[in-house]
């Protein structure tokens, strides 16, 4: 073995900055995006432009978090933003009908989690690839929110407290990036700590091995778009309390804005491999640079070319570096 692997193998610098590459190329990169916002804007550090910013972030927090546990495994949900629509625009439709809030929360969230049971079911026990199951979910659940409301705005009206989940705050935090920050939490622990995050992990780096140690495969590669469903269940929900109506037009693109996040933070979208906190500082860096933008007075629209650069970019550095980091795991092994 060479002088130069011993340095390396024995180095605990090194082996911190191979292992968390990517987490800290992202906050690096999020630093950046908040200085240089910071600079060219009055507006951008103000107290109450701030909490807009994380106000906004948390939906697509929420779900970026369960996309996250969904792209480990290998899979994608294209799905996503048309099942806030649908959740957006039912909860809407069944608080006018006189359905108790509380009932209708319990009533979305189920909602969300069966109809990524029945995507889960396709993709997981019937062998069809994500990509084909969720794009069709993104046509059909588009489509049933359009049929539901005719394409017009439903108001929510005289049910504060269901509109303080969009609205309200505590201690000064809004209640949306609370809840956000609680099931940031939750998925971190769930991924890094827990006998079934270790299970997703497994079925992404090669799931017929995971099956033939007798892991649970299919079941646990079906309840990750459950909990994308749900996680859109809740978004879906936020969403509609902030704005005070359900929409078919909601969460529109969402889908790229949650897989931009995900795979900014450094998730591999061949799956086997990814960070909740790399998600969260990419669903913060995505949220700052369309806040930032919009306040130096550019068109929103270009919220998009910027968005769908950062996806081409992210996934060109995560591979640059994932190659380096292997080739570099071999050195230090001496193979």
């Amino acid at each position: 073995m060479s002088a130069y692997t011993e340095r390396a193998k024995g180095s605990p610098i090194i082996d911190f900055l191979g292992e968390n590459a990517q987490v800290l190329s992202i906050a690096f990169f999020f630093v950046v995006c908040f200085i240089f916002f910071s600079v060219s804007t009055d507006t951008f550090l103000t107290p109450g432009n701030l909490l807009n910013v994380i106000r906004q972030a948390a939906p697509i927090l929420i779900v970026a978090i369960a996309m996250t546990f969904v792209i480990i495994t290998g899979g994608i949900d294209l799905s996503v933003g048309s099942i806030i629509a649908v959740i957006n625009a039912v909860v809407a439709m069944i608080i006018a009908a006189g359905m108790p809030w509380p009932l209708a929360i319990v009533a979305m969230l189920a909602l969300g989690a069966f109809i990524g049971l029945f995507q889960g079911w396709f993709v997981s026990y019937q062998g069809i690839p994500a990509f084909i199951v969720t794009l069709a979910g993104l046509s059909i659940f588009r489509g049933i929110a359009l049929y539901l409301t005719k394409g017009y705005s439903i108001p929510i009206r005289g049910v504060d407290g269901f509109l303080f989940l969009g609205r309200g705050e505590l201690f000064g935090v809004p209640f949306p990036a609370i809840i956000a920050i609680v099931v940031a939490i939750i998925g971190y622990i769930v991924i890094s700590k827990t006998r079934y995050g270790r299970q997703v992990v497994a079925i992404g780096s090669n799931l017929e091995a995971a099956r033939r140690v007798g892991m649970p495969a299919k079941f646990v590669l079906m309840s990750v778009y459950v909990l994308s469903g749900l996680a859109c269940g809740l978004a879906g929900l936020l969403m509609a309390a902030r704005l005070g109506s359900g929409s078919s037009n909601a969460a529109v693109g969402f889908e790229l804005q949650a897989i931009a996040a995900v795979v900014l933070g450094g998730t591999s979208l061949m799956g086997g491999r990814g960070t909740i906190l790399g998600t969260v500082l990419g669903t913060m860096t995505i949220a700052v640079i369309g806040n930032g933008l919009i306040l130096m007075h550019i068109s929103p629209f270009f919220t998009q070319i910027v968005t769908g650069a950062i996806i081409l970019l992210a996934i060109w550095l995560n591979t640059r570096i994932f190659g380096a980091n292997f080739s570099f795991g071999r050195l230090k092994g001496g193979k």
